[in-house]
């Protein structure tokens, strides 16, 4: 009876956790396009203000007592820092030059590199019915995003770089989490700030200080708003990211991705009447499809892992 009682709290915190991350993911795309559309705010000061304002959140968690911090070596968190770093700049980088679907479509390529990485680094195996699963979810992305694909040499390279170093990001921050013995909040307390120090040091090289676009330009009331409110739901993006991956892995995380341009793209049609093509009709049924068919063969391998494990004398 215990058991069952933890596995309902459990499961449903992980209900929990999956629900902030799809408001909030789906909140600073169209937020962070805004801002780079109508106000023309630098990118990377815009990631440094993302960076900080995590730290401030957790550092007010930390003061309610949501959390407690742990002492971690600054050498152990460095590449997980730095990959941080990447993973949000390039992302942002992509989609400021890249349409809403070219954006999508390179986030999708993000599981299959997770998988070689962890197959090729970490010995990690995946069953063959799990890569299987990769196929209905690239086609379904692919034939979403086929109207909205808008190829240019600078987006290609950021989206490339960003699905590398996101790839990389998230296998770490599962691994580091296990390896350190610490969760979500305590492993963010440490990076962001270090996050936030590497991104300070490089700011000034790439983006101007003053003058109209730069970092101490004459920005008005409405975009300060708006860049400030980015922060926040990027705290909310970043803290869920990291508790879905410590509570499940990267690969289910991204598998919950495609799920979010799905409901992205239903959500448009529904509620604003956004144009949906039949071919992007059948994307989102063979995305759905392979979501669901990935659901179930992870299910079925637990079940069976608990087997192999209840029987061992």
């Amino acid at each position: 009876m215990a058991d069952r009682l933890f596995s309902f709290s459990a499961n449903r915190r992980l209900v929990a956790g999956l629900l902030v991350n799809l408001l909030s993911s789906i909140c600073i795309v169209f937020i962070n396009k805004w801002i780079y559309v109508h106000y023309g705010f630098p990118n990377m000061t815009l990631t440094l203000i993302h960076f900080v304002v995590t730290w401030l959140g957790l550092y007010v968690c930390q003061k309610m007592d949501i959390f407690s911090p742990k002492s971690l070596p600054v050498r152990r968190i460095v590449w997980l820092a730095l990959s941080f770093c990447g993973f949000v700049a390039f992302t942002n980088l992509s989609l400021q030059n890249n349409s809403i679907g070219t954006y999508q479509l390179a986030k999708a390529m993000t599981t299959p590199v997770i998988i070689l990485i962890q197959s090729t680094y970490y010995k990690k195996t995946f069953s063959t019915k799990i890569k299987l699963t990769l196929v209905p979810i690239t086609l379904g992305v692919i034939l979403n995003s086929y109207y909205d694909v808008r190829f240019n040499l600078l987006g290609t390279v950021f989206a490339s770089l960003g699905v590398l170093v996101t790839s990389l990001y998230q296998v770490w921050v599962g691994a580091k989490q296990h390896e350190l013995q610490v969760n979500s909040m305590q492993l963010l307390y440490y990076q962001a700030p270090l996050s936030s120090g590497f991104l300070l040091c490089v700011v000034p090289f790439f983006e101007p200080l003053t003058g109209d676009g730069g970092i101490f330009g004459p920005w008005s009331l409405p975009a300060l708003v708006t860049v400030l409110f980015s922060g926040v739901v990027a705290f909310l993006v970043n803290l869920s990211i990291y508790w879905i991956i410590g509570n499940t892995s990267a690969v289910t995380y991204n598998m919950f991705g495609h799920f979010k341009f799905c409901i992205t793209l239903i959500g448009g049609y529904l509620l604003f009447h956004d144009p949906l093509s039949l071919n992007q009709a059948f994307g989102i049924l063979c995305t759905l499809a392979g979501i669901l068919s990935y659901t179930h063969f992870k299910l079925v391998e637990q079940e069976e892992g608990k087997s192999r494990l209840a029987q061992r004398p």
